[in-house]
């Protein structure tokens, strides 16, 4: 293999075997590697900007029956601790997201054994009823999966009904690793690597727009993460032509703070800051029909996520008013509507506010500020 063959083959917007993709992430030096990406980031975004959104992460309920190995935030059935939220709370921060700029609530929660279909259905169709202009970014392919079983039904069925519900769009997470090894290791409660990669492409069929996420930096082999990629990029040739598909895609580190993996296998997340960064250059070379790359600067701080814009990323992602998973595990980044447009015009950049769809907003002229410090 040689590396300026690889930087021609990515320069054409020609898929890269896993293989390929190791050797340039492990070979490349990081400047040519940060230029490709910029390149290529700069021909799929000609407009330029860094694109963010103000939005919440809600939690629908911390029981899970999952008992992944990286996760804080869960609750077995019956704990003191364990909560479904009400619909008082959902109006409490729902006005509070729209006073703070927000249109968008991104609503996930654990795999409850007793939440089936019709809850979701209703509480879909109060939250839209009560307000319809927020944007439901909602559940994730593992969530469908376990909905799926509960009800012994098809994956394109729940999400017919979750759809005419009122979900507007499929956030990417359960992905970790799409490798049916590492599943086995961290997450074995969840479905499998095929079935969430068969959830979003029955998703892409019903028009239904997704993110595509991956968490890194634990158990996996970096030909595992490659594999991930592949994965990612196959699905989406297969979306009909009229879809959009995987709009984004969004890498993350594991957060190993007090969790199972740490406590019991001594997994650590020992990720760099070059590492990331290479990471996020290799995303945007590897997956040349997804359009969007965001760097996760809650798992890696401002100053490497600012790097990351010079490296292929064109989205900074959401101010996050609330998140309690990541954030349990101990990511302790955070950012305002204000601090998250300064530091997108520090690395050089223009902001702009975007929403789900990756359509540009105006910035309310009237919002409040979210007392939050990163």
């Amino acid at each position: 293999m040689q590396i300026q063959d690889l930087y021609k083959k990515a320069m054409n917007f020609e898929f890269l075997s896993a293989e390929e993709g190791v050797y340039l992430f492990e070979q490349a030096p990081l400047t040519e590697l940060m230029y490709v990406a910029d390149e290529l980031r700069k021909k799929q975004v000609p407009h330029g900007k860094v694109t963010w959104i103000i939005d919440r992460n809600l939690n629908t309920t911390n029981v899970c029956i999952a008992n992944c190995k990286f996760c804080n935030f869960y609750r077995v059935p019956g704990h003191p601790e364990a909560y479904i939220t009400d619909i008082e709370t959902y109006k409490k921060k729902i006005d509070e997201t729209i006073r703070y700029g927000g249109e968008q609530l991104l609503l996930q929660g654990g795999h409850h054994p007793d939440l089936g279909l019709s809850y979701y259905v209703e509480l879909f169709r109060e939250l839209k009823r009560l307000y319809p202009n927020v944007k439901l970014h909602t559940l994730g392919p593992p969530e469908v999966a376990h909905i799926t079983k509960l009800e012994k039904s098809t994956h394109r069925e729940v999400l017919m009904a979750l759809k005419e519900a009122g979900l507007d769009s499929l956030p990417g997470p359960g992905a970790e690793i799409l490798s049916d090894r590492v599943r086995r290791l961290i997450s074995k409660g969840k479905c499998g690597s095929q079935e969430w990669l068969d959830v979003m492409h029955e998703a892409h069929k019903l028009n239904i727009t997704t993110s595509a996420t991956m968490m890194f930096g634990h158990v996996e082999t970096i030909l595992e993460r490659f594999e991930h990629l592949v994965k990612i990029r196959e699905v989406q040739s297969r979306k009909p032509g009229d879809a959009k598909g995987f709009i984004a895609f969004i890498p993350w580190t594991f957060q190993d703070v007090d969790t199972l993996l740490t406590k019991i296998r001594g997994v650590h997340n020992l990720t760099t800051p070059e590492e990331y960064i290479r990471m996020i250059a290799m995303s945007r070379i590897m997956l040349p029909n997804v359009k969007n790359i965001q760097a996760s600067w809650l798992t890696v701080g401002k100053k490497t996520a600012q790097l990351c814009l010079n490296a292929g990323a064109n989205d900074f992602g959401s101010i996050m008013i609330e998140e309690n998973v990541v954030s349990a595990a101990g990511a302790p980044h955070r950012f305002t509507s204000k601090t998250m447009q300064d530091a997108i015009r520090e690395a050089g950049f223009e902001p702009q506010l975007r929403n789900q769809q990756y359509e540009f907003r105006a910035t309310p002229a009237v919002m409040e500020e979210q007392e939050i410090t990163y």
